[in-house]
């Protein structure tokens, strides 16, 4: 199985990087209201289960891929033939 974490700040939170790109993009005459900068996580798990390697991805998420007191995240778990 393959997962994919995408790991955002969450709105409201201070987000120094999206403010660069944002600032970046303007300079170079782009109209960009806003930016949010984050990160993506690909996993290759040992799981059968599509559930099972769902509540897997889900507690690596709780304890080391995201904050969860400052940062949300999207978990896309798929099958590799």
């Amino acid at each position: 199985m393959r997962a994919t974490v995408v790991v955002r700040p969450k709105p409201g939170i201070l987000d120094p990087q999206g403010e660069a790109v944002r600032d970046s993009l303007s300079k170079l005459g782009f109209p960009v209201a806003g930016a949010r900068v984050g990160r993506i996580v690909e996993l290759e798990l040992e799981a059968s289960e599509l559930a099972s390697a769902r509540a897997q991805v889900e507690r690596m998420c709780e304890q080391l891929l995201a904050n969860p007191l400052i940062e949300s995240y999207e978990i896309e778990v798929e099958t590799v033939r």
